[in-house]
């Protein structure tokens, strides 16, 4: 018996609940581990309210990070055994193998031996904002030294992490955000530039900073009216990555600024990483790289308690944290 986070129906935080159930065995190629540390992503606040790109199965689990310990081995699964130390690789399908649990089984091919160093609460609170961003800067972007990048959303766990990359590449990161209370914390993590959304002229602040140079690449989470004053301050040929709709208004086609200057916008989901063997492999040993030289290092927001889920999801909701949010177990 193992104690997991579900929930019977949509709805906000207070639809979560802690159920104590039968924790089947691990199948052919999974891996079991006890969790002693959980991620929380947008993605499960998505779930649960029933606007993910996954549908939930009534009751239904939820969660796509976590770290912990080895409890039992599937067949065919070598190179583990109980006891190890391990992080979980977001999953595919969050319904298939939630990690919100006590015991979580996942696909061996998605669980790492993390690094002696990391504690569990650092160690589930890595793969998801690091794999986020890699995709998009170095396996799409190919982000390079010198390129200037605009990264929206900045002090979100997934705009740390893609401050962080840039600097470890020689990039310069421009990190946007809605208003200047976290311009000093951005400063602080690595950004060279912040600039308030709502209080700056986005294009002009990145001509600014840009020089001749332009914005070869912009990072965003956002969409909504930024999109007009973002690719305007692009260069030709430029790209602009878009990973979320965190606004609540329509997003425009910036059509001239696309046309005149041959500008790409791309959609993109981890999960193209994630589910092609020879990209996640390449991205994880540019993460455990990181790590081990200490230029990417999980800026931890607050961490919760198990038993305090439902106000974890409330505060990850807030939009007030800067960095990730953490739960123990």
């Amino acid at each position: 018996m193992a104690r997991i986070v579900r929930f019977h129906q949509h709805g906000g935080p207070e639809v979560l609940h802690i159920e104590t159930v039968d924790a089947a065995p691990p199948a052919q190629g999974e891996v079991q581990i006890r969790v002693k540390a959980l991620g929380l992503n947008r993605a499960e606040a998505l779930l649960r309210t029933g606007t993910y790109i996954e549908t939930a199965s009534f009751p239904s689990g939820l969660g796509l990070e976590a770290a912990g310990i080895v409890e039992t081995v599937g067949e065919d699964v070598p190179g583990f055994a109980p006891g190890d130390a391990v992080s979980i690789v977001p999953p595919l399908s969050m319904v298939r193998w939630p990690a919100y649990a006590e015991l979580a089984t996942f696909p061996a091919g998605l669980v790492v031996k993390h690094p002696p160093e990391l504690d569990f609460e650092t160690a589930a609170a890595m793969w998801m904002q690091y794999l986020t961003a890699y995709g998009a800067l170095v396996d799409i972007a190919g982000l390079r030294r010198g390129d200037v990048i605009a990264i929206t959303a900045a002090s979100s766990s997934v705009g740390l992490a893609a401050i962080q990359i840039a600097n470890r590449i020689g990039a310069i990161p421009v990190a946007v955000t809605r208003t200047s209370a976290k311009r000093r914390a951005l400063c602080d993590v690595g950004a060279p530039h912040v600039i308030a959304s709502t209080e700056e002229d986005i294009r002009a602040r990145l001509e600014e900073i840009a020089g001749s140079n332009s914005v070869r690449v912009v990072f965003d989470a956002v969409g909504g009216p930024a999109f007009e004053p973002l690719t305007a301050a692009m260069s030709p040929g430029g790209i602009l990555i878009e990973y979320g709709g965190l606004s609540p208004e329509p997003t425009p086609f910036p059509l001239f600024n696309v046309l005149t200057k041959s500008l790409v916008l791309r959609g993109y989901l981890v999960h193209e990483i994630i589910r092609d063997p020879a990209r996640l492999s390449k991205a994880k040993a540019f993460i455990l790289d990181g790590l081990a030289d200490g230029t990417l290092k999980p800026i931890i927001a607050r961490t919760f308690r198990f038993e305090d889920i439902v106000e974890a999801h409330r505060f990850l909701e807030s939009n007030t944290q800067f960095g990730k949010i953490v739960v123990t177990i």
